[in-house]
């Protein structure tokens, strides 16, 4: 009997934070934290990849009360293994906190 180890296509991630300085939010720019992702050299091999961010709304599309908003990985943020990712609508800002799926496609190896 096969395990279940080794079948999901993404990795668990947290929506922190947006990028920002002392005074000003960018909102455009998340800052993501990758489970098991702790330097710079681990989060270079998610560049490029896809991020969903899924919620759930009260109101059911086409049989769904599930919605996504996709992102992409953009570059490292810092040296402690948090990314920056750029999303087709900015995430809201009650998704700090909240868990993200980094899809482990599209793929270089």
């Amino acid at each position: 009997m096969p395990s279940e180890a080794g079948h999901r296509l993404y990795v668990k991630g947290r929506h922190l934070s947006y990028k920002r300085s002392r005074h000003t939010t960018k909102p455009a720019i998340s800052l993501i934290q990758i489970e098991g992702v702790d330097n710079t050299e681990a989060a270079n091999f998610y560049l490029g990849k896809r991020i969903a961010y899924i919620y759930k709304a009260h109101k059911e599309v086409r049989g769904s009360k599930h919605r996504v908003i996709w992102g992409k990985v953009t570059r490292p943020h810092g040296n402690s293994g948090v990314v920056r990712a750029r999303f087709a609508n900015p995430l809201p800002s009650k998704s700090f906190g909240a868990s993200v799926r980094v899809m482990l496609y599209p793929s270089s190896i």
